[in-house]
């Protein structure tokens, strides 16, 4: 990772924090107006969308395919979440799913960060910040990414990264500059829709990366350490089902039992029922069954509460 990759990804987790820290400040004394919690809402459910559905489900994974236009839309939101560029993110996170919890894994908890208490924090801060500093966009994209390198607008998506950041502020600055008439307002809904909105869809992404490798509960036969987590479902619209996910990395649908809350296996249900969403990947009970022999034991037991 060069240096200014580094400085870009410091910045890039410090000023969220940074705009969070304000945000709190101000509701000290006043509450936060309904217009801006609207603006931050939505902007929250659209861009961890296109995370969710975009990024991972539907490049990543292939988990369904889409029409054009429908496949640039979710580029374009998942680029305004802040993770990084569309190719980068998908290279990364496709080399994770090659290298789970082994060597070669960018981000980890478990692997080469030592024994006892002291390890398991390093690796937890490792898969949830630390790995962005050392290897966040380093997975070879020719390799792990072949297919979107081809793809001459996914290209364009990537290379227009900055500028789509910045359309994610810009756009709920003009909402409350727009709705309330006033710069106060605009600034207001910018530091809620915008930079407490990316650290919250940030830090729920990340722990996807750290929490769900770590505690939680399994059921199926993987060779890895992912967990699924009940508290994170709703706030990461489905993706803390990560141990069903990691069972079957294609599945559309990450909860795969009735109670297992998954916004985004909802959302594409539904794109599929109005012809936005064509081969989409669901995964039979059957199939779940055959895998639910008996999970592996985590590596670090203590921390992981069993089979669900």
């Amino acid at each position: 990772m060069s240096r200014l990759e580094r400085n870009a990804n410091i910045t890039a987790a410090i000023l969220p924090f940074v705009g969070f820290i304000a945000a709190v400040v101000l509701l000290w004394n006043e509450a936060v107006s309904w217009r801006d919690l609207a603006i931050f809402g939505g902007m929250y459910f659209v861009t961890a969308l296109g995370v969710t559905v975009g990024y991972h489900r539907l490049f990543t994974h292939r988990a369904f395919d889409a029409p054009r236009p429908v496949r640039y839309l979710f580029a374009v939101l998942g680029s305004m979440a802040v993770q990084g560029p569309l190719i980068d993110w998908v290279a990364d996170h496709r080399k994770h799913h090659a290298f789970t919890d082994t060597e070669g894994d960018p981000h980890s908890p478990h692997h080469d960060h030592g024994e006892g208490f002291k390890g398991a924090m390093e690796g937890l801060w490792y898969a949830h910040m630390g790995w962005l500093f050392v290897t966040q966009g380093t997975a070879e994209k020719r390799r792990f990414a072949a297919d979107l390198l081809e793809d001459r607008g996914m290209r364009k998506i990537s290379r227009n990264f900055p500028w789509l950041v910045l359309l994610g502020l810009a756009i709920p600055f003009a909402l409350g500059y727009g709705l309330s008439g006033s710069l106060a307002g605009g600034l207001t809904a910018l530091l809620w829709g915008g930079f407490v909105r990316i650290f919250l869809v940030h830090h729920v992404t990340w722990s996807v990366n750290s929490v769900c490798h770590f505690f939680g509960r399994r059921r199926f036969d993987t060779d890895d350490f992912s967990t699924n987590v009940l508290w994170l479902s709703v706030v990461s619209l489905g993706e803390s089902w990560h141990h069903n996910h990691h069972a079957f990395p294609r599945s559309a649908f990450h909860g795969l039992r009735w109670w297992e809350i998954d916004l985004s296996g909802l959302i594409i249900l539904g794109m599929r029922k109005v012809g936005l969403a064509r081969n989409v990947v669901l995964v039979s009970r059957e199939r779940q069954l055959e895998r639910a022999a008996g999970a592996p034991p985590a590596r670090r037991g203590e921390l992981v509460s069993g089979r669900s």
